[in-house]
């Protein structure tokens, strides 16, 4: 990479990775610009338009994880020759030269990676190791590399966004906790979506693998590297798994016929089959690290995920109400819906290409009542009526532009569905964009919803 004092830089989406990178490169002498579609940014003086972005030559280009492959900026650049690299090349290339003892230890998948950053770094930090959770959850990537904490490690939350743009980084060790369809409207299929997923192995020295996950069998089958498998069965040896109450590892143990405990069952709350594997594949991180058995199980039995995942709202008059506003797809909605019964199930919204078929078939005995919002719904409401004709299915309606009040009218609808023993659960299968600010706004207007109508 150039001489960042000398380089001139487009910096291509102005959002919290935009910025960040902006501000950094700057500090460091670099000439920045930054393209972005949003037009009104133009008035921020280091902001330009597309046609100066294609008009000027650039030492390279740095690519917000959002912006799709096939943008026409993107592929125009490309044929001007300009290199397109991530904030987390840039960041590796800084980790180098200002913190060349640092390490990366990397995590993706579908579903389960922000639960597993953070417990992963819960466990470094319990084993006495300076580490911080950061790409795709809490700080950018750039920001924990140049901050004024340096950090023994680095624990990278990798979307498939991410590894599609990047080129350079080398890991520690890498985690696939699971691949199902998700973002195919973005890479333009499946297969594609695979290999931006595995791009976290090609510079792995171990990689941590759900072997519980077909798909992740399947396409790491190749990989040369390191394998460590984890399941939530008994573990063979090389592998962490369950053996009755007990998280057990015989991977990273002198002799692989002996097995050491992680952590009991009880220990992983909220307890769920998913959760458990999370676990284990920060457990496997953690051991790749050097960090002992005691202190990872002491971490287990202190961590507890964050806002909006599995989240009891609470109960009343025997019902329970369930925020997994986190649940963006449809593998992440079926981890919830398998693990209750008698369930009022709020969902739809941004689909972003994936089927509902395959949740919907799985759950559907599970399912006494669906309310369904947001653009995608009727995704979900034909998949119910071929194969839960028993759902009662009622849609619920945003109003105007700025209206507040969605959650309360679906919360008013499942007061008059849900009786004693059932779980209301807001588990969308979809994004939220159509509707709420975030995944977050939406758990939020939920719970907000709940206390006012229902818990106060």
């Amino acid at each position: 990479m150039a001489d960042l004092a000398q380089a001139t830089v487009l910096i291509i989406g102005g959002g919290v990775t935009g910025t960040s990178v902006a501000d950094v490169l700057e500090r460091l002498g670099s000439d920045i610009s930054i393209v972005d579609e949003d037009a009104s940014l133009l008035a921020d003086a280091r902001f330009i338009s597309v046609e100066r972005a294609l008009s000027q030559e650039w030492t390279f280009a740095i690519v917000s994880p959002g912006w799709r492959p096939n943008h026409p900026l993107l592929q125009q650049l490309r044929e001007k020759g300009i290199r397109l690299l991530s904030e987390v090349d840039l960041a590796w290339h800084l980790k180098n030269e200002l913190r060349p003892l640092q390490k990366w230890i990397a995590i993706t998948g579908t579903n389960g990676k922000t639960t597993t950053v953070e417990m992963t770094t819960a466990m470094f930090r319990a084993g006495g190791r300076s580490a911080i959770a950061c790409g795709n959850v809490g700080d950018t990537v750039i920001g924990a590399v140049v901050g004024d904490v340096d950090f023994e490690f680095l624990i990278l939350e990798l979307s498939s966004f991410q590894l599609h743009w990047s080129e350079l980084p080398e890991f520690h060790a890498a985690a696939i906790l699971n691949i199902a369809d998700d973002h195919t409207d973005w890479h333009g299929s499946f297969q594609d979506y695979v290999e931006a997923k595995l791009r976290i192995l090609d510079r792995a020295q171990v990689g941590i693998l759900n072997a519980d996950d077909a798909n992740v069998l399947e396409s790491t089958s190749m990989w040369q590297g390191r394998k460590v498998f984890y399941s939530l069965n008994s573990p063979k040896p090389g592998e962490l798994g369950v053996v009755e109450d007990l998280l057990i590892d015989r991977a990273f143990v002198p002799d692989t016929d002996v097995a050491e405990m992680l952590a009991e069952l009880k220990d992983v709350q909220p307890f769920s089959p998913h959760n458990v594997s999370n676990a284990l594949a920060a457990a496997g991180l953690a051991r790749s690290a050097g960090i002992s058995h005691s202190h990872i199980h002491e971490a287990i039995k202190a961590f507890r995920p964050g806002r909006h995942r599995i989240e009891l709202v609470g109960e009343k008059n025997g019902i329970r109400w369930i925020n997994d506003s986190k649940a963006t797809n449809p593998h992440a909605a079926a981890a919830s819906l398998t693990s209750l019964a008698s369930i009022i199930w709020i969902a739809g919204g941004l689909a972003k290409g994936a089927s509902m078929h395959e949740l919907v078939s799985r759950t559907a005995g599970r399912i006494k009542a669906a309310i369904l919002i947001g653009k995608d719904r009727e995704l979900i409401a034909t998949e119910l009526a071929q194969y839960a004709g028993h759902v009662k299915i009622v849609r619920v309606d945003q109003g105007s532009v700025g209206d507040t009040s969605l959650m309360e009218k679906v919360v008013r609808e499942a007061l008059l569905l849900a009786q004693t023993g059932d779980t209301v659960l807001m588990a969308p299968a979809c994004a939220s964009m159509d509707q709420f600010v975030s995944y977050a706004d939406r758990g939020d207007q939920f719970c907000a919803a709940v206390k006012k109508l229902v818990l106060s």
